[in-house]
């Protein structure tokens, strides 16, 4: 098996490796793994990742193996919570929770080190700034649903880094900017260096130190591929990753 060009030539993934095990090299583990990168991450950092959705998943893996010392992941679905707890990362339901209070109890009343935010411009959830995003999106304006950014931005300590995997489209507004500038954050995103971390992390898996089989929720035969498209949209806490195989 082949997978595209890196800057050092054609990469060959062995015969006997599962195609499962590699699947993923296409797009969300790269994703995730540099979105733990642009953290920066040191030894004894703290980083709280909005979104356990695939690529959050992914983020919350690679920040652990990068060192970090504990990583906090935050979402609503116990599911998905689930899984990142068994990745070893601690985690706050939003539905339950006031995220700011609980990441400044966790980070010691300092804030996380580097925050991630795996949500991107379809940030879900009642808050009064998502809602009136959504109002704007409804009638026309081209406004992003911003809500996990702007939190983020507010949660992360002073001197941290911010890095922005989720995909935004359009504009947003209400952007705190001011608690940006006076804490002096770094600010990192970009659409993902794909062949720039294949090799890297191909490595990584035929090792074992990566496993990223634990995203597959479902497997499904092709022509099913409509029904996996619908549950992966209507039913995230259950279906977090569904594999199309050809009869």
């Amino acid at each position: 098996m082949r997978v595209p060009f890196s800057d050092v030539g054609p990469i060959v993934v062995p015969n006997e490796i599962e195609d499962e095990k590699v699947l993923f090299l296409s797009d969300i583990l790269p994703t995730g793994w540099m979105a733990a990168e642009n953290c920066e991450i040191e030894p004894g950092d703290t980083i709280a990742v909005w979104g356990c959705g695939p690529v959050g998943l992914f983020a919350i893996q690679s920040a652990l193996l990068m060192g970090a010392e504990q990583v906090i992941a935050i979402d609503h679905h116990p599911h998905r919570l689930d899984l990142a707890r068994s990745l070893g990362a601690k985690t706050i339901d939003y539905s339950q929770t006031h995220v700011g209070e609980a990441l400044m109890e966790m980070s010691g009343g300092i804030g996380p080190d580097a925050v991630i935010d795996a949500v991107g411009m379809e940030a879900h959830g009642f808050a009064p700034d998502n809602v009136v995003d959504v109002i704007k999106q409804k009638v026309g304006v081209a406004a992003d649903r911003g809500h996990a950014l702007r939190q983020a931005l507010v949660a992360c300590r002073k001197g941290g880094r911010v890095s922005i995997p989720g995909v935004y489209g359009g504009f947003l507004d209400k952007f705190p900017l001011g608690a940006m500038m006076q804490k002096g954050l770094q600010l990192r995103t970009g659409q993902t260096h794909v062949q720039k971390y294949t090799k890297p992390l191909l490595e990584k898996i035929l090792s074992g130190e990566i496993d990223t089989t634990f995203m597959i929720s479902h497997r499904l035969p092709l022509e099913a591929g409509p029904e996996g498209y619908k549950n992966f949209h209507s039913n995230q806490n259950e279906w977090t990753k569904v594999v199309l195989k050809p009869q």
